[in-house]
């Protein structure tokens, strides 16, 4: 744990400048709007250890794998997110001199992401090398009101200059990603243009054509009052600038405002872009600085209104809750079902960008949970577009018949380059088929099951049917050859999660069908017709259902995560020497996958995605035995054990689990936050507060609520929308009150007795949480 950021409830803040934790911070005070983000660079230059990052959404590069050696099946490229045009850049000379805190002295330093409304700013001294002193102000935002606008205002005050104070914004294309396999440089020029106060640069991809059109335009003041100076335009290759000279003294302040606009071919034709981005930049320049920052921050306050999570008596708690929730909404906002959430959203370039099983196991609660069911059913949406792709990847494997939803996507078509989870980790078919049961039981859309879901679910039904195989010798049949969620053992036989989720997907598949039959039976005979489906498949799937071997350990009453996990050395993380920790920067792979050590949830996934089948002792039995051998290095591990904790009343446990989940990145539990933050992780992060400590489940079309309180806190509030209605939970250690606040009434199941939260009302009953 390492702690340099400033507990506050509404804000991230830094408060001195640490160059080693400089890339850190880049991640954690990254801003976005669902369409375009960035790491939180300095807008001047800065020749210091930084990942400079700019991102459009949708927009990535299929870059060429790079490995050894290479298998049937293998992926030819491994999709990336692409560091776009950096739009922000404003260097700063001062009499001639560069102003790079890299290279000066800083005192004053003050950074800070205002979480409650959407803004990154920063204010610093500094004293250049031949003793000029400066302050500079500055605040930025991706604008949530505007989606193609972003604005600046940068502030620079002489204390002590007296000379030229030079400003050249700029727009640079000539741009990198730091993961690039080969050093490779993945955009062309097509166009740039430099004027007295702006200039526009198109880019386009080397593959596959991508066009990302940038505009900006600047106003100046000097003392509060508009100002018009000679300027001077630069152009080379992907990168214009404008240079504006200001004479100061003691005293000034000159302000810059930068308007910037980023179009991409992804939304118009390549003929439209540059119209296309000066219209949008020419508006929000008219509107102004002031007028732009109002809107975001009403829109920002029209999120918070849905989504935000109180919590009293714990500011780091707090903070973390309302961290997490900030940066999923500014990640991913529902309104094009083309785009998905990559596991670092705008905040860095690991794992590509790309679209993992992530999504649909922790991402979509959320969202179903706090925004309009066209969010979510937009992120399923974008599974079903990928439903063909998905059958050619089960063909490259070698499958007849069937889906494989990649483990690693832009488009569809598998694109991960280790051969043990491409090949391998097939449960993430799996988590797409839940996601639909989760939709369609949260929101009681049912149609949706008639027009995209049952086509998924029985191509996902035919793919296990044809990964399992019949064991003679055991009259069940088995999967072999997998990785299991726990990706610390690969190349496993019948992990007990894979086997479980494959035979829950059938049967849903199987109850799907009925209900189409019986309440849709024209759409249904027309399904019937387009999947050729044959009864001998429905038949198939119901043998393997009822035979589906399920590895166990009678003597403990557990599930076992696969054959022969018993055989290994069974002792617990906290009995390692803490210089072993963590398993995968301290020990060879060979010795992880040797050993009992668990990355992350995967007997215990199955518990808790499937909850209801299991009742509280089985639960108990397997958390007690798999949690005191996970080390949770998977971003993704604390949130579902955090959960479960709540459920068996495990409250030290709980808030443990939450607190490292809600403060992964702010206290960079896994020393990696400078790749960028744990974006999909953070949706677990609310999950474990509104699933774990709320006991939010859906059961009969019914909410179902079994709050309990941690201990550490005097109470906590937290907001879900549930078919038309949205409920405001506050709990304390006496009383759970449930209000709500729309005219619609909602069935709520508390501590299991019936409710109803009837418009504009609320309900209150006696805390019954049950604590071990």
């Amino acid at each position: 744990m390492k702690q340099y950021l400033k507990i506050d409830e509404w804000s991230i803040i830094e408060e001195t400048f640490d160059p080693q934790a400089h890339e850190i911070s880049e991640s954690i005070f990254s801003i976005g709007n669902g369409h375009m983000g960035g790491r939180a660079n300095f807008e001047e230059r800065y020749s210091g250890p930084s990942l400079q990052g700019s991102y459009m959404a949708g927009v990535y590069y299929p870059d060429k794998t790079r490995v050894g050696w290479w298998k049937n099946g293998y992926p030819e490229y491994f999709a990336k997110v692409l560091n776009s045009t950096n739009w922000i850049g404003i260097d700063v000379e001062i009499g001639g001199q560069p102003l790079d805190l890299a290279r000066c002295e800083v005192t004053d330093f003050r950074r800070e992401l205002n979480m409650k409304e959407g803004t990154l700013s920063r204010s610093f001294n500094a004293k250049l090398e031949d003793g000029s002193e400066i302050r500079v102000e500055a605040i930025r935002f991706v604008s949530m009101a505007r989606r193609e606008i972003g604005a600046i205002r940068y502030a620079v005050t002489s204390l002590n200059f007296e000379g030229e104070l030079a400003l050249t914004p700029y727009l640079d294309g000539d741009v990198k990603n730091k993961d690039s396999n080969y050093d490779e440089k993945f955009w062309n020029e097509v166009e740039r243009q430099a004027g007295p106060d702006g200039g526009i640069l198109t880019l386009k991809t080397k593959k596959l054509d991508f066009h990302v059109t940038s505009a900006m335009a600047f106003d100046l003041a000097m003392n509060g009052e508009p100002v018009q100076v000679e300027t001077q335009t630069s152009e080379r290759e992907k990168y214009v600038g404008v240079t504006a000279g200001v004479q100061v003294k003691p005293g000034d302040q000159v302000v810059i405002y930068k308007y910037a606009a980023n179009v991409t071919s992804r939304n118009y034709g390549l003929g439209q872009l540059t119209e296309a981005a000066s219209a949008a930049l020419a508006s929000a320049r008219e509107a102004g600085f002031l007028a732009l920052l109002a809107e975001h921050t009403d829109s920002w306050r029209d999120k918070w209104k849905e989504s935000d999570i109180i919590i009293e008596g714990d500011p780091s708690a707090q903070q973390g809750i309302r961290f997490n929730i900030f940066q999923l909404n500014q990640t991913y906002t529902g309104d094009d079902d083309r785009l998905n959430i990559g596991p670092k959203g705008f905040t860095g370039e690991k794992y590509g960008g790309s679209t993992y099983w992530d999504t649909e196991a922790y991402c979509v609660p959320f969202y179903l949970s706090t925004a309009d069911p066209s969010i979510s059913r937009n992120l399923l949406i974008y599974r079903y577009k990928h439903l063909e792709k998905a059958k050619e990847n089960a063909r490259k494997l070698g499958f007849t018949k069937g889906a494989l939803y990649p483990m690693v996507t832009m488009n569809g078509e598998e694109c991960h380059n280790e051969w043990e989870i491409t090949f391998e980790e097939i449960h993430r078919n799996g988590a797409i088929a839940y996601a639909i049961y989760n939709y369609v039981n949260y929101t009681g859309d049912k149609a949706y099951l008639g027009q995209y879901g049952l086509e998924v679910l029985v191509e996902i039904s035919r793919f296990w049917e044809e990964r399992v195989h019949y064991a003679p010798h055991r009259d069940k049949y088995v999967m072999l050859g997998v990785t299991g969620p726990n990706e610390y053992e690969n190349n496993v036989n019948n992990n007990w999660y894979t086997n479980r989720i494959a035979a829950w997907t059938m049967e849903y598949t199987l109850e799907t069908l009925a209900y189409l039959q019986e309440n849709e039976p024209a759409r249904y005979a027309e399904l019937v017709d387009k999947l050729e489906l044959q009864a001998v498949e429905t038949e198939k799937w119901t043998e393997i259902i009822g035979k589906m071997y399920y590895p166990v350990d009678e003597e403990r009453g557990i599930f076992l995560q696969q054959d022969g996990f018993l055989d290994k050395v069974i002792m617990p993380v906290k009995e390692l020497p803490q210089e072993n920790l963590p398993l995968n920067q301290k020990w060879s792979w060979d010795r992880i996958l040797r050993s009992c050590y668990i990355k992350q949830a995967d007997v215990l996934q199955g518990i808790y995605m499937l909850g209801d089948r299991y009742d509280l002792e089985t639960k108990r039995r397997n958390f007690d035995f798999y949690e005191p051998l996970t080390v949770h290095e998977s971003s993704l591990s604390p949130c579902l054990h955090a959960i479960i904790a709540c459920e068996l009343g495990y409250k030290e446990k709980a808030y443990e689990m939450y607190l490292r989940t809600s403060r992964l990145d702010l206290d960079n539990y896994n020393n990696d936050t400078e790749d960028g933050c744990h974006t999909t992780s953070m949706a677990g992060t609310w999950m474990s507060f509104v699933h774990g400590f709320g006991g939010l489940r859906v059961k009969d079309d019914r909410l179902v609520l079994n709050p309990s309180n941690p201990g550490h806190w005097t109470s906590y509030s937290f907001k879900v929308v549930f078919r038309g209605s949205r409920l405001k939970i506050t709990v304390t250690d006496r009383e759970v009150t449930v209000t709500n606040e729309t005219d619609t009434p909602a069935d709520l199941l508390l501590y299991g007795q019936e409710f109803t939260a009837r418009g504009l009302g609320s309900v209150n009953v006696q805390n019954q949480a049950v604590t071990v």
